[in-house]
């Protein structure tokens, strides 16, 4: 945190070589420019300093842990403003499987509650609200 590791300059390297977004364990800068740019960076805050002395690249391209969430190259990383989530690359598949069936089961219980089903009713109905 004691420098913004992640900002505008990187953010377009990353996009020219097919990055669509980053994740950063620490600050960032030149975040209204990043955000115009549309590039979308989730990161534990910011800091005006850049990491010019105050940071170095140590590795490149090898699992890293955050908060406990292991992240490997090959992992689906998915992000917005509700949070992070990791799923190991082993496991993609499936996941993504049972994803889109609860999607598919919410927009069910969705169009029942529309309709006028109470909340209550309808999770005793399908289970899961």
């Amino acid at each position: 945190m004691r420098s913004g590791i992640w900002g505008e300059l990187l953010s377009t390297a990353a996009r020219n070589s097919g990055c669509v977004g980053a994740i950063v364990d620490g600050a960032v800068r030149d975040v209204a420019k990043m955000t115009a740019m549309a590039f979308p960076v989730f990161a534990r805050g910011t800091c005006v300093y850049d990491s010019l002395h105050r940071q170095r690249v140590v590795d490149i391209d090898v699992p890293v842990e955050i908060d406990g969430v292991r992240f490997a190259p090959g992992d689906l990383v998915i992000a917005d403003c509700d949070g992070v989530v990791v799923v190991p690359q082993a496991v993609e598949a499936d996941a993504i499987r049972r994803a889109w069936g609860k999607v598919h089961a919410e927009n069910v219980i969705r169009d029942a509650i529309k309709s006028g089903m109470k909340a209550v009713a309808a999770y005793q109905k399908y289970g899961i609200l």
